[in-house]
């Protein structure tokens, strides 16, 4: 028969909440993981005999491996059912873990690491389609603030666990602490889930598999290899980049032809979907390479250990979790093109103050600032990401939540590359130390290089008006680096000014369903 259905709870209900759990355990390993491992590259240069450069790697592998991944994930959530494949990727990332624990040299963990990568990018895309279908998109706010937990505050966390458990035990727990958690993650996944229900009709799209993957990690490898280089004219970063532009764009031709692409472009016909990547996307490059700023800053300058640095960006972290929740309920009442822009200012206030910074600025100006920043982004990040997701019906969102996520990996690639290659240009313009040399290199050290060097306990034999001198170019050089973050959160004003500003009806099963859960269309109950 036909009729109207019943009003679901605007609350979010024990069931739901019990699958939340299972997404948000799996969400924090995998994010958790990037930052905690950012942590130990020192120590893995000395346990390793390695360069900087070697052990990067363990941060590229994994990031590669997450942007061959993420594109398969649309269709294999809809081929094998999201419980089997999100079962599957909890076991990849776990295994993975361990692996990287037993690692004997550089070249074996960054293998380990790429496994890890193959089982951690099919985390946060399957994870939002498993949550976005159990609530309905009428209650995806706030089920997206319980998902943005683990998303804002693991740059956060990261640090502060990856300090202490080098100092505390030893590297390998970085990655062992991981099993613990991925085990019951396991057990809780087996039990919480809903069964599946595989759609087995859908074909695999070879073609784009072999156009976007490829030309996602190529594009990606030569993003993250212009920190090292230093410039985009060096060879392996603009053939990568280009030769994985033209893959991507040739999947783009390609991809409106067949019934099933791998990634579905047809879905940015919904306007809303549009705006919101577009501003998820800008959002994204700005948030990430402040994320990357912020604690090097207290790191170099400041001369802080990992530990102190992870606790000094706790304000940000403890922000957003004062405003998530308000945030996510608001996103299922108000549209975010009222909510979003107010928060974003909150951002760019707070940043501004970090474009000011030098070698003494107050911890309380920097941390009160941090705190804003973070009551911003708990506004920002989360009610964009709904607002992308909420008006596609629920076939649609496995493949909305694999762009969404493409987008995130690109966008985070792109922000990272663009502050690192900033600062380390201007730190490359100090003032070289006649006679000093570095011992491994043979090159000079600068008076930026010899402070920072000192910051950290080395001692240099160079006069204290020398140290003084090149801490201040490094702090002048972040404070340069942040105009450029600063302008690009200004410019992320400009996508969210076209979020939704009315109401719009979101979608379940193809019908329209307003704000308060009623749908609109008449629709066949079984």
């Amino acid at each position: 028969m036909t009729g109207q259905a019943a009003a679901p709870p605007n609350r979010l209900d024990a069931a739901v909440l019990k699958i939340a759990g299972v997404v948000v355990l799996g969400a924090i390993m995998s994010i958790l993981d990037i930052t905690v491992v950012s942590v130990a590259l020192p120590t893995f240069q000395t346990e390793f005999d390695a360069t900087y450069a070697q052990v990067a790697w363990t941060m590229t592998g994994y990031t590669l491996a997450l942007a061959t991944v993420i594109p398969l994930s649309g269709w294999a959530a809809d081929r094998f059912g999201t419980k089997r494949l999100y079962m599957l990727a909890l076991l990849l990332f776990t295994l993975g873990s361990v692996l990287c624990a037993t690692a004997d040299s550089i070249e074996q963990l960054v293998a380990y690491r790429v496994l890890q990568g193959l089982g951690g990018g099919m985390l946060m895309p399957l994870g939002m389609t498993i949550m976005t279908r159990a609530a309905g998109p009428e209650r995806i706010g706030r089920l997206m603030a319980v998902l943005g937990i683990p998303m804002l505050l693991g740059p956060i966390g990261g640090p502060i666990l990856g300090g202490w458990l080098i100092e505390a035990a030893s590297w390998h727990w970085v990655f062992l602490i991981n099993l613990p958690i991925g085990a019951i993650a396991l057990v809780y996944a087996f039990f919480a889930l809903p069964k599946d229900n595989a759609e087995s009709s859908e074909s695999f799209d070879f073609v784009g598999m072999l156009m976007l993957s490829p030309g996602l990690a190529l594009f990606l490898y030569g993003v993250s290899s212009l920190p090292e280089t230093g410039t985009i004219t060096a060879t392996k970063v603009w053939t990568t980049m280009l030769v994985g532009a033209l893959l991507v764009i040739g999947f783009v031709l390609y991809s409106f032809k067949p019934k099933h692409p791998l990634l579905d472009l047809r879905l940015f016909r919904n306007r809303n979907l549009t705006v919101s990547s577009i501003s998820l996307f800008v959002f994204i490059i700005a948030f990430m390479g402040a994320g990357l700023l912020f604690p090097s800053y207290f790191l170099q300058v400041r001369g802080e250990s990992t530990l102190h640095a992870g606790l000094l960006m706790a304000p940000q972290g403890i922000g957003a979790m004062l405003t998530m929740p308000i945030a996510g309920t608001l996103a299922d009442k108000i549209p975010v093109g009222r909510t979003v822009p107010f928060a974003m200012a909150l951002i760019a206030a707070g940043f501004f103050t970090f474009t000011q910074v030098g070698t003494d600025t107050s911890y309380w100006l920097l941390c009160g600032s941090l705190f804003v920043m973070g009551l911003g982004m708990g506004g920002t990040m989360m009610p964009i990401m709904t607002s992308a997701l909420r008006t596609l019906t629920s076939q649609e969102v496995a493949r909305g939540s694999t762009l969404v996520n493409i987008l995130q990996q690109i966008g985070g690639s792109i922000g990272s590359a663009i502050m690192s290659v900033i600062l380390t240009s201007r730190l490359n313009g100090s003032e070289p130390i006649p006679g000093l040399n570095n011992p491994r290199t043979g090159e000079p050290i600068t008076e930026a290089g010899a402070a920072i060097a000192s910051q950290h306990g080395q001692p240099m034999p160079v006069e204290p008006s020398v140290i003084q001198r090149g801490l201040e170019f490094v702090a002048d050089s972040f404070a340069t680096t942040f105009w450029v973050g600063f302008g690009l959160v200004l410019l992320t004003f400009i996508p969210i000014a076209f979020l939704p500003r009315k109401r719009q009806p979101a979608r379940l099963g193809g019908a329209a369903v307003d704000g308060d859960g009623h749908i609109d269309t008449p629709v066949l109950m079984h």
